[in-house]
Order: structure tokens, then sequence, then C-alpha cells
């Protein structure tokens, strides 16, 4: 794959903001998975997919184009980095011939992961996961700057690739001189038509002519934009010449400081238009440090993959050393501003030790958000990933303690209330200390004190941790993040994924709500209950404190949200579950009103 990019093109100096990838839909995908595995949101999709007419029916066989950023990797190639987090059964070969439909290679996943194949962990692991780009080659032609990155399947030929694109064949024998149609394999750049038109490049001065930066219309980011609800202004940076996309003035207004050097702010207020955003206005960034853009970009070489510590549907993750304190940096694409502004609405307005602090921010060509960063990664690594010693018990509680007082937080000492809407293990990171933080609010939604629900406009989150009545029906209220909370304590008892995979089929699986269910209703729930338990606990845990903490998370995943108990009381359990003397009764969850005067003294 990376031999036949570097023939095809030679050697890049800078990226692009925009490229495609042909998505061959295969049977049993749909656009939710493919959203979470190619890291962009099912509107954004759809902008660039007009003949999808029903977001939930795709016919199998067909393609799609999929919209990702192409960056130059060590000045060697151009490309993209996606993140793939492991389970049960999954190996190099489905990654990246099922799930990214032969957008990259099995070759490609051993080069650049550091796991034999026959070795990769089985869960709680983030892989990486290379695809090739185009941005374009001013000694082929100046004509055309956005390009689709095509997986060659047996049965193409130059001929049909060629008149499925308008395009000739001389042409797309130029831009891949290397290609070999018999093979039935490999990867091809072609030329994309975007609302009629082929987006022409856009020659750099003093650029390579094949890394020059795509060129893209505005009519093509008109979908993109309104799903967004924020309009985008064009600006020049001084030191890279270079197309960048900034947020508004309309959106910033600025009584505080603003660098010289690049578009990134402090002590600033966000408003977010009307138009699909919430309704971020009045937010005061006055504990935000204001980043230039190149000292992010100094800090982590030009955010090389060797900086790359996570990812995720918005963006992904670097570490830094900045101005003496070690630093997380969010990277995430201007597309995703609405999850931009709610994780700063909430950082910048909430603090409290368990949640994550946030540093500082930048907007320069894409989003950055500069967190503190938790040196012990995240819960999913300790319950399942490999080369960590196991958590003690009395750890796991008092992760699930503190967990639990980031959330009452947001839910009981806040106005407005706040929602996570996507608790679980990857979202709880984990310091020196074995203490818990709660981290990514890009899902969070805002909710009046004293208000039950609010409907949602899009479902959001994580299958496995959602709720019936948000599932089915798109209400928010605080239940949610209860119900969310209740997968993870049963996590921490048996150290599975909230869908538990069968190890001889990847399609059947189950839900652990409903494993948990069944042990606990079973005629003999303790034997039943002793065999979910993780097995690297061995036998250094009480299993009545097991059946304490299984009894907690049945009642937070009541089906009823109603019958759920609020954070507060959740709090007050977990404190009386870690101490050895005190005791608690799950009866008095549901009403919770012995608790809720406990904690009121």
């Amino acid at each position: 794959l990376f031999a036949a990019a570097a023939s095809a093109q030679s050697r890049c100096s800078t990226g692009c903001d925009l490229a495609l990838g042909s998505y061959y839909i295969w049977p049993g995908t749909n656009l939710t998975f493919i959203s979470q595995m190619m890291a962009v949101s099912i509107p954004v999709i759809l902008t660039y997919n007009p003949q999808i007419t029903n977001k939930d029916l795709i016919y199998a066989g067909t393609r799609i184009n999929l919209p990702f950023s192409c960056g130059c990797f060590g000045g060697e190639f151009l490309g993209h980095v996606f993140s793939f987090a492991t389970f049960p059964g999954v190996n190099y070969q489905v990654i990246a011939q099922t799930y990214y439909s032969n957008l990259t290679t099995v070759s490609a996943m051993q080069a650049y992961n550091s796991y034999p194949s026959y070795m990769i962990p089985d869960t709680g692991v983030l892989l990486n996961v290379t695809v090739n780009c185009s941005c374009g080659d001013a000694a082929v032609s100046k004509a055309y700057g956005l390009f689709i990155t095509y997986p060659v399947l047996p049965g193409d030929t130059l001929q049909s690739v060629a008149a499925a694109y308008n395009l000739s064949t001389d042409l797309v024998s130029r831009y891949n001189p290397t290609a070999n149609f018999s093979s039935g394999s490999g990867i091809l750049f072609i030329p994309a038509n975007v609302n009629g038109a082929f987006p022409s490049l856009i020659h750099r001065n003093g650029g390579l002519p094949s890394g020059a930066i795509a060129g893209i219309s505005a009519a093509m980011f008109i979908g993109v934009l309104l799903v967004a609800g924020v309009l985008f202004a064009v600006i020049r940076r001084k030191k890279r010449s270079k197309s960048q996309l900034l947020l508004p003035e309309e959106q910033l207004s600025l009584p505080g400081r603003r660098s010289s050097q690049s578009g990134c702010f402090a002590e600033s207020k966000f408003s977010s238009s009307q138009s699909g955003a919430p309704a971020l206005t009045g937010i005061t960034v006055d504990k935000a440090v204001e980043f230039p853009y190149e000292e992010l970009a100094s800090a982590t070489d030009d955010f090389n993959i060797s900086h790359k510590i996570g990812g995720g549907g918005f963006g992904s993750v670097y570490y830094a050393e900045l101005r003496g304190e070690k630093a997380a940096i969010k990277k995430m694409d201007m597309q995703a501003s609405k999850e931009f502004l709610a994780e700063l609405k909430v950082l910048t307005h909430v603090h409290h030790r368990n949640l994550v602090r946030l540093i500082g921010y930048c907007v320069e060509g894409s989003l950055f958000l500069v967190y503190e960063y938790i040196e012990n990664g995240n819960l999913s690594q300790h319950l399942r990933g490999s080369g960590r010693e196991p958590l003690s018990w009395s750890t796991r509680v008092q992760i699930a303690l503190d967990s639990a007082r980031g959330l009452e937080y947001i839910h009981e000492h806040t106005v407005p209330v706040y929602v996570h809407r996507d608790i679980k293990p990857a979202n709880i990171l984990i310091d020196n200390k074995f203490h818990a933080k709660v981290a990514d609010f890009g899902l969070t939604k805002l909710t009046e004190v004293g208000s039950n629900t609010l409907p949602t406009g899009r479902l959001a989150g994580t299958f496995g941790y959602m709720p019936p009545e948000y599932a089915q029906y798109g209400d928010v209220s605080p239940k949610v993040d209860v119900y969310a909370f209740g997968v993870v304590l049963y996590e921490l008892i048996s150290a599975k994924e909230a869908i538990v995979k069968s190890y001889n089929s990847l399609t059947d699986s189950r839900g652990l709500v409903a494993l948990f269910d069944e042990v606990l209703s079973s005629a003999d729930p303790e034997d039943n209950l002793r065999r979910l338990v993780d097995p690297r606990l061995g036998e250094n845990y009480s299993l009545e404190s097991i059946q304490k903490m299984a009894k907690l998370a049945e009642t937070c995943c009541e089906e009823n949200p109603a019958m759920r108990p609020s954070m507060r009381s959740v709090v007050v359990s977990l404190m009386t579950l870690s101490s050895t003397t005190d005791d608690w009764s799950i009866s008095s969850l549901k009403g919770g009103n012995e608790l809720l005067n406990l904690m009121s003294g």
C-alpha cells in the first residue's frame, strides 16, 4: 500500500484539509458502525453522499464516500490514521479487509502497530489504521484538487473506474502510473466530483507539486456547515500561506487577548448560531491558557504519530509537555465544532477534582483542547488491556466512587445541569494514585434545574451504555448517565465489555446488563455471580461486597428511569460500600430519601 502510494506521488511537505475514502458496503454493516469506525458523524457522511435518501437503509455492494483530513507523515507519504478499539475475535485481516473495506492493508496494520498479528490484545487497545490519500499533483493537472482513495476490487478495470467517475482513462492512468488491475487489489487516487464540479488544486508557493493543498470550493462545505450550525471563515495564515478554517468573528466576542501569532484565544466568550448548534452563549474562558498553534505543533513534532496516545469519534489525542506541565492535546476537525463548544462550555464552567481539568485551547485550522495529562491511562485499559497489574477490588470501589462524585457534581451542583451522555470506562481516566477523573464532555447536554428530560435531535453515545428511553426516543436526563454508570459497575466486577461478543462468532453478542440480570435472578445467584467476577481478582475480594455493587448496578440499570437512583444516592452507597463497617440497604435507593437525608446531614 505505502510503496504504491510513494511511487504514485513524490514525497510530501504538507497535507490538505480534505480527502475522501471510497468505502465498500459489506453485508451487515450500517451507517452507525461506519461512523464509529471512520470517526465521522452521520450527518457529515450524508453531506458527501446525496444518493443516500434514508440513513437507516444502505445497500450492500455499493460504495459511499467518507471524508477525512490528509496529513503528511515524516515527509514520506500522505495519509490519515484512524483508531480502532480491539475486541475478542478481531485480527488485522478482519480490520483491514472488512471493517475498513480494504482502505488499508494487513501489511500496513502490521507496520504501524507494535503487536504481532498473533498477539493482538483482546480488548481495550487502540490500533492505528493508516489510510493513504492524495492532495493532487500539479505535474499532472491543476484542475483537480480533491481526491478519493479508491480500493480496487476484483472485476474493476481502468475503463469501468474511469467511466464511473466521468473521467478519461488517460487521466486516471496518469494519477496512478503503477496501478495493476489484474491483481484485483491495491489503491487508486481518483479526482472527486462534488456538486457537479471538480474542485481545483491551489498551488502553494514553494510547495511540492504532489504535496499541494486541495482547493475546496465553498459550495462543497454548505451541507457540513448547516449540520455543524457554524459558519466558518477562510483566512490565510501568515507563516504557512495555507488556507485554514477558523470560527467566525461573530462567534467570538473577545474582551480578552488575542494572540498575534495564531487564532488561539484566552479570556474569550463563545456563542453559537441558532441553527443546529447548542445555544452556548456567555462562556467566559477565564481559566484557560492561550496557546499559539506553533507551540502545540512544536510540542508534538507537528502532531507526529509517535505522540498519539488515543483517539475517538471527534479527534485524536497527543501527548505533549507545555510550559513545564504534561498535557494531552485533543485535535478535532472543524466539523466537530458542536462537540468542541460543548466540551469547552463544561470544562470552563465546572471544576472538580474528579473531572479532567482543561488547561487551554486553540482555534486554527483545526480545533484544539489542551487538558491535564492523566498518567495511568483509562479504566478500559486497566480492566482489559495487557501489560498492567490487575486492579484490586478496593481500588475498583474507589474508582467507582471517584467517578460517581464527578457525575454527581455535574448533575446536582451546576446550573444548568449537565448530562454527560457517554459514560464508559474509556472516558474514565486513572491518575498515578489510582483515583479517577471523568473525561470527554463532547456529547454533553444542558438541562434546566428540575427538568426531567430533554428531547435530543440526534442519538449520540456508545451502544451498550444507552438506556431504553434514550435509545428508542432520544430522551435525555441525568438518569441516562446513571444507567451508563450501572454498566460501568458491572464492568468493574467482571472486566467484560458492555457488549459481550461470542468468541465463536463476530455477529453473536449480548448486553452485559442482560447477562447480569440473568445471573441475579437465577436460582443460585451467589455461585453464578462468582463465575462472572474478573478472574484476575483471584480470591482477593469479598463476595458480599461484590453482591452489593452488583445490586447497586442493577438498580442503576432499571428499565424505568424513575426507578433509578440519583448520582447523589449512588455516591452515598459507594461511600458506605468502601467502608468495612457501614452497611446499606438497596431498598432505600429507589426512593432515595434516606440517602439524600444522610447526604444533606
